[in-house]
């Protein structure tokens, strides 16, 4: 091999060892592009995910939370209701009661052949309401024990129906819909056709017949409750329509599909007075 030869096998060994050094420096680099870019999509994913954890968990504060309850015929109930006020007239209502309330059910002979006045004093305003003690003297009887020792006092009116049935239910001191005075009776003066019209008082229970308490609801529009036992009509509201029509035109929070929603206008019964009507 003449000298030429040799030093341009020299050149050509030192060129390939360049070109390999380079080759390997452009291979680190684009592994650590590589390396940085999933990095970045962790924190991207990671960043995502946190935040649509704490976005959930600030749309869930409002939504009402569901129990077992004593209702017409439907399951749940609303533990808390928005407190803002959505209805001209009506104030904010106040807490759920804590304490515990119950009651003894009183003789029907207290009511029988008897009418009585309930003057309901909600955050809304007064609803009033005759009570047929002819029709219904047990449920009647229970009315005016738990009307008079306060049972009712700051409870909330915790379910309204806005689709197939459309009533405003009360009389659970607790606000949960399973609240109870402690006992239970069996179902009076259930209309035939199963029709209950605007403006009806009627006992709400569970499924079992022999459950009518403390809960009652008002019909604000023609309902129909096909049930082989019934609900118990026991009166009427003949002022203060206007209050549980304003209600239910507010709707439900959130709107009711067939479970027990709290109207978005809150309401209270703050007390209720019962006097006899005379002839």
């Amino acid at each position: 091999m003449s000298p030429n030869d040799r030093d341009r096998a020299r050149e050509k060994r030192r060129y390939e060892k360049r070109q390999s050094v380079l080759a390997g420096r452009a291979a680190e680099s684009r592994r650590n592009k590589q390396v940085l870019g999933v990095v970045l999509a962790m924190v991207v994913v990671i960043g995502g995910l946190v935040g649509l954890t704490l976005a959930q968990k600030d749309t869930g504060t409002n939504t009402p939370t569901q129990a077992a309850s004593q209702s017409t015929g439907t399951a749940g109930a609303p533990t808390s209701a928005p407190v803002q006020n959505v209805v001209a007239g009506c104030v904010t209502p106040p807490k759920v009661p804590t304490d515990k309330r119950s009651g003894k059910l009183p003789d029907k002979a207290t009511a029988a052949g008897k009418t009585f006045i309930a003057t309901v004093t909600t955050n809304c305003g007064v609803i009033t309401m005759e009570l047929d003690g002819t029709k219904a003297p047990q449920t009647v009887a229970s009315f005016l024990g738990l009307a008079k020792s306060g049972y009712w006092a700051d409870s909330p009116c915790h379910r309204l129906t806005t689709t197939g049935i459309f009533v405003l239910q009360c009389g659970d001191p607790t606000g949960t819909g399973s609240g109870t005075p402690g006992y239970g009776y069996g179902v009076e003066n259930a209309p035939a056709d199963f029709t209950f019209a605007p403006g009806t008082l009627a006992m709400a229970r569970t499924s079992d017949p022999k459950s009518n308490g403390g809960q009652f609801f008002i019909v604000y529009k023609k309902t129909v409750l096909k049930d082989p036992v019934g609900y118990s009509i026991f009166g009427k509201v003949t002022s203060g329509m206007d209050i549980v029509d304003k209600i239910a035109k507010a709707g439900a929070a959130p709107a009711d599909t067939g479970g027990n929603t709290a109207p978005l206008q809150p309401i209270s019964i703050l007390k209720v007075d019962v006097t006899e009507k005379k002839v």
